[in-house]
């Protein structure tokens, strides 16, 4: 039954492109703005030195890794808003199949999109001079490791949000902090370089850890505490998500 609702996911996701679409330029765009319009600017504020758009590529496509899985669940969100005011999950739940299927199939397949996004949005970063020297094998497979276990617990909770959105548009503004936190971290800029009054902002949220955590695997660069509080942040957001997104789903419909 899971395998069943994931290809109707991945279905529904190859006939109605343009939501995904449109969702995974939004990252790359903002890739191409920052380092052709603010690099050289924003390297030497953060270097101390001159302008060198190579080392602020480096800084900064870590963070919109983490971005793209923010802004691809946005989908997933809208996805199960659908599927709940449109009366097919009431059809469902006369079916004999596994409940949980509907929810797994939703949460492995927007994984599964949100890493082919991250991929892409890899791709173009490496095509613009984005380069991981420093890597081991190991570094990379935690790397991959971090972004899958970030997709699930984002997934998790667009999911829950989709769940208790009356309808498609109120799904899609729900989610919105998704995209706005990492504008809000150390994605574009180390935390240490903001107003006094807003570094715990940047830094008590799941994103700036994550994103130190990642670049300091791809670019050798130290990790400290983040590590296991991107885990933590992870694990938490999924426990969360996923009672939460089951709670809801199990209540009978009004």
């Amino acid at each position: 039954d899971s395998s069943t609702m994931l290809r109707r996911n991945l279905l529904h996701a190859r006939r109605y492109p343009s939501l995904t679409l449109n969702l995974l330029l939004t990252p790359v765009m903002l890739l191409l703005l920052f380092v052709y319009i603010f690099g050289d600017t924003m390297s030497a504020g953060i270097g101390g030195g001159g302008p060198d758009r190579a080392a602020y590529i480096a800084y900064v496509v870590p963070g919109l890794l983490l971005m793209t899985i923010g802004s691809t669940v946005v989908g997933t969100a809208v996805s199960v808003s659908n599927d709940m005011t449109e009366g097919i999950i009431a059809r469902f739940r006369t079916m004999a199949i596994h409940r949980p299927s509907v929810l797994v199939g939703h949460v492995v397949g927007s994984v599964l999109q949100s890493i082919t996004s991250v991929v892409l949005v890899g791709v173009v970063g490496v095509a613009i001079g984005f380069r991981s020297t420093d890597a081991t094998a190991l570094e990379w497979l935690a790397a991959f490791g971090l972004l899958v276990l970030f997709a699930l617990a984002l997934t998790w909770i667009a999911v829950g949000m989709g769940l208790v959105s009356p309808n498609a548009e109120a799904a899609s503004n729900n989610t919105m902090p998704l995209i706005l936190l990492p504008l809000l971290s150390s994605a574009f800029t180390p935390v240490d370089s903001m107003p006094g009054w807003f570094q715990p902002i940047a830094e008590y949220q799941p994103f700036t850890p994550a994103i130190e955590t990642l670049r300091g695997l791809l670019l050798g660069s130290e990790i400290g505490h983040n590590g296991w509080l991107a885990i933590v942040w992870c694990l938490g957001l999924a426990v969360l998500g996923y009672f939460w997104s089951t709670s809801q789903f199990n209540r009978d419909p009004k």
